[in-house]
């Protein structure tokens, strides 16, 4: 029996903790242990893995500041989407407050962006696993394992969403657990204390022992932004997700807490001991990549198949959110009649089946494109969705700004989360990621080209958005 869910004045769920059917129609089946899991998880990508070996070799030590940056600016913008989703939590979170705050025109346009985000990153990331996986079984082709990938999350997301959080409970904790491993036994290692280390131990020695901490300017720590800003990208999954929990409220708070010391740790902590454990520029970081050429250096035995393993938990945990995210998104979109009015139908386990089954239809054609257009379809779908996450968060902070004011004036004893030194620390932000975007314009090459792609397809949405909200208003203008 199909359920059609009622926005509340929130735009969230109702109800008190421990009621396992919230009022839209999800059900609320997701634990305090796999929010915070989702909560750890949401911060570490497979980009990280993958990606860092590239902001190393283009910035040298001095990259860690590039990661600061970008790790205080999701900090300041999670507390932003904190203070609004511990007061309102929604399934739509930013996509809702921005409806609220600042316009149909605003919720329909970032949501509608952040679905076509996730549905890209599907498949990018089911290509990625299917690497690894066909590198393994090289009896089934790149193709079917993608496919199969695929198949299994969609179901898994399918059958309900205690299954999705039970999945990512356990992807994110090998993911926490081989970080935490990393930078406990790569400390050792830089200081000499681990038996049987083939690391000679050189402390802090290699921070500047090549050239010194800013071997290639200081310029370089903003091309380092522009690296490694993406890989950022899911922390803001924690606060949909809260939508179905039993506590909605305490999850959300729990979570923005608890940002600092997981970007602290889980970012910076891993970069510094690849960086302390290898001079910037040994060939083998680029070659093997960061991690696998920190562990060699340690003398861990087999460290590119350990890594392997780890990132491909890594990508099955993208995936598994990216789905959830994606059809979350599009369920929101629905209530708020901003898409087809299936989306924001559930069945009798509360799972919005149409809106899962629609973001992994299109995120099956984007894989299709990848295998038969890569140089040109499946190009254009990567760069023009490549500064969304940057548009997310300077939404969240223009949404923050007006909602502060909405949240004080009708809810004011549910401002448990406040973000600091407001409005100013709010538009510092702002100035933040306008200039991280001007960079990419001025830049050139491929981050040029993801902005310009980018805004295309956020004016197009926009223009969606704002013809039918002209239509809507001409058509009740009738009825009356």
């Amino acid at each position: 029996m199909n359920t059609q869910p009622t926005l509340t004045k929130e735009g969230g769920t109702t109800g008190d903790p421990g009621n396992s059917q919230s009022s839209d129609g999800l059900k609320a089946g997701l634990k305090n242990r796999h929010l915070s899991m989702i909560a750890i998880g949401g911060v570490i990508g497979a980009g990280l893995f993958v990606g860092s070996s590239s902001g190393i070799a283009a910035a040298g030590p001095a990259i860690l500041l590039s990661y600061a940056l970008v790790g205080a600016m999701v900090v300041f913008v999670m507390r932003m989407l904190g203070e609004m989703a511990a007061a309102r939590p929604s399934s739509g979170s930013f996509s809702a407050y921005a409806d609220q705050a600042l316009g149909r025109w605003a919720g329909f346009t970032i949501g509608w962006l952040y679905w076509f985000f996730w549905v890209v990153v599907l498949a990018v990331e089911a290509t990625a696993g299917a690497v690894i996986l066909e590198s393994w079984i090289p009896a089934v082709p790149q193709w079917g394992w993608a496919l199969i990938v695929m198949v299994v999350l969609t179901a898994t997301n399918l059958a309900s969403v205690s299954s999705y959080g039970e999945f990512e409970f356990w992807f994110a904790g090998i993911k926490v657990v081989a970080i935490a491993a990393f930078v406990v036994v790569g400390f050792l290692a830089v200081f000499g204390l681990l038996p049987g280390s083939d690391n000679p131990g050189a402390g802090f020695a290699h921070l500047t022992d090549a050239g010194g901490f800013f071997p290639m300017g200081a310029g370089a720590i903003l091309t380092g932004v522009l690296m490694v800003v993406f890989s950022f990208m899911g922390s803001e999954i924690v606060t949909l997700a809260a939508g179905e929990s039993e506590d909605p409220q305490r999850a959300v708070t729990k979570a923005t807490n608890s940002v600092i010391w997981r970007i602290g740790v889980f970012y910076l902590g891993s970069i510094f001991v690849v960086l302390t454990l290898l001079p910037w520029n040994d060939k083998s970081i680029v070659e093997k990549g960061s991690y696998v050429a920190a562990l060699d250096s340690i003398g861990i035995p087999h460290a590119g198949q350990v890594m392997n393993v780890i990132v491909l938990t890594a990508v099955l945990s993208c995936l598994n959110s990216g789905l959830y995210t994606a059809s979350r998104m599009a369920f929101s979109l629905g209530q708020r009649g901003d898409a087809p009015k299936a989306f924001a139908r559930t069945n009798a386990r509360g799972v919005p089946t149409a809106a899962i089954l629609a973001s992994v239809v299109f995120g099956f054609v984007a894989v299709f494109f990848n295998y038969w257009r890569p140089d040109d379809v499946f190009a254009f779908l990567l760069n023009s969705s490549g500064a969304v996450a940057l548009f997310v968060w300077l939404v969240i902070c223009l949404t923050q700004l007006r909602m502060r004011g909405i949240i004080q004036r009708e809810t004011p004893e549910k401002l448990v989360v406040k973000m600091w030194l407001f409005p100013y620390l709010t538009w510092a932000t702002i100035a933040m990621i306008v200039f991280v975007l001007g960079y990419m314009v001025y830049d050139g090459g491929s981050a040029r080209e993801q902005v310009v792609l980018s805004l295309l397809v956020a004016a197009l949405v926009l223009a969606i958005a704002l013809v039918k909200d002209r239509f809507a208003k001409a058509s009740k203008a009738e009825q009356k």
